[in-house]
């Protein structure tokens, strides 16, 4: 049976923070004859989502209302995230998708958005180097981690920022689909 996997979008996010998780598990998706997963986007509404600093707009496929559970949730990071940190319902959101999910997956200060939620308390977690101290003060029982790439906790894993989204959601691939599926999606990738 094929896994969910939420891409979660919002104004000012980061493209290459989802656009790079997004390749990487369509493209995994591809090499296992389209039986792995069910890639889907997500927004608070429909409506266009503009990008950070290019303006790009995105149209996301799901609103967070129609979408109560999955198997992957990836929370790209962004620009500018003090909005989408204040808005209660959509935090609420996180915290009950990313507590029935399998695996938990951050990009830069997408980790913010996990702290926010309470879903990194007592684990280890990196971001972006502009938001460490932003996540010290978000999750004070979470040991922050810098010049990582990533830190995998089982069910949660978090990566430093932009590019290293890619490496991170290769090594969950691995873990999920095995070295052969990882190996074939990064020769894709053209990812050394």
């Amino acid at each position: 049976m094929k896994k969910t996997v939420t891409i979660f979008l919002y104004d000012d996010v980061e493209v290459l923070d989802f656009a790079g998780p997004l390749d990487v598990f369509l493209l995994a998706n591809e090499h296992g004859k389209n039986k792995l997963f069910d890639v889907r986007t997500v927004a608070k509404k429909k409506d266009p989502v503009i990008a950070a600093y290019n303006g790009l707009s995105i149209n996301p496929q799901y609103e967070i209302s129609e979408i109560t559970k999955t198997d992957i949730l990836v929370i790209p990071g962004g620009n500018d995230i003090s909005d989408l940190l204040a808005d209660e319902d959509t935090i609420q959101w996180v915290r009950e998708l990313g507590d029935g999910a399998d695996h938990v997956l951050s990009v830069c200060s997408g980790s913010l958005v996990l702290a926010k939620a309470g879903l990194l308390e007592g684990l280890k977690a990196t971001t972006h180097h502009a938001d460490m101290l932003e996540l010290t003060s978000l999750a004070p029982n979470t040991e922050i981690m810098d010049g990582v790439k990533f830190v995998d906790n089982g069910k949660v894993i978090t990566s430093a920022g932009i590019t290293t989204g890619i490496d991170m959601c290769l090594h969950a691939l691995e873990k999920i689909c095995g070295p052969d599926i990882a190996k074939q999606t990064k020769i894709s990738l053209e990812y050394k």
